[in-house]
């Protein structure tokens, strides 16, 4: 990016916490850096790393290029779409996409108006299936729709649903999540009969599917 370009960023970004209620220590330690780095960032006026950017962006739940355009005077869409972060294995064996690493998400989407009655949209984000193991439940294609994970492990309430899982290899899993045979470990259970049930996993965390559309009846942005 050009710094014309990261100037328009740190205008942009002013105005995305504005719409979205961050604060300036709070967004810097969701980031993953020291609490005055974007109160210096504004004081300085100064344009920030590439990487940066995409973790500020990305923590926000916008991509750096929708904050530019905030910046350059542009409509804002906060509050109404969710990032799309990447794959999800439901027979497949898939990396978890980082959001921070990917200028946040693949692509995004218009947020369900069934999501947004419940949370504002950046509590959620979205994956794509990958796989048949849980059909006919899921569809390969299908864009599920989850909370973004704050907490280690499962929430007791998810279990025996269908979930978003990372395990602890960094693979990105859909599958229905049973307690395991020993504490820590839980069974990763596929709808399709003829596909693989992983038993006995580690998982970092797992977060159930909220919504699910078929592809071709998601809005992209």
């Amino acid at each position: 990016m050009e710094n014309t370009d990261l100037d328009a960023f740190v205008r942009g970004l002013e105005v995305a916490m504005k719409r979205t209620g961050w604060k300036a220590a709070p967004l810097s330690e969701a980031s993953g850096m020291g609490t005055t780095a974007v109160r210096d960032l504004f004081r300085k006026k100064s344009s920030p790393k590439v990487s940066t950017a995409f973790a500020l962006a990305s923590t926000i739940g916008m991509t750096v290029d929708e904050i530019i355009r905030l910046g350059e005077g542009a409509p804002s869409l906060i509050g109404n779409f969710i990032p799309v972060i990447g794959e999800v294995g439901a027979g497949a064996r898939v990396p978890l996409t980082d959001v921070h690493e990917n200028n946040g998400g693949m692509f995004s989407v218009a947020a369900p108006s069934q999501l947004l009655r419940r949370a504002p949209a950046s509590t959620f984000a979205a994956v794509i299936v990958s796989g048949d193991s849980m059909m006919p439940m899921y569809q390969p294609g299908d864009i599920l729709f989850y909370s973004r994970a704050t907490h280690e492990g499962i929430p007791d309430e998810d279990i025996g649903r269908p979930c978003v899982v990372e395990d602890a290899t960094g693979m990105a899993w859909l599958k229905q999540v049973r307690t395991g045979d020993e504490p820590g470990l839980f069974h990763l259970i596929s709808l399709n009969p003829n596909a693989d049930t992983m038993h006995n996993q580690r998982i970092k965390w797992a977060s159930r599917v909220i919504f699910a559309l078929p592809e071709d009846m998601v809005e992209r942005i």
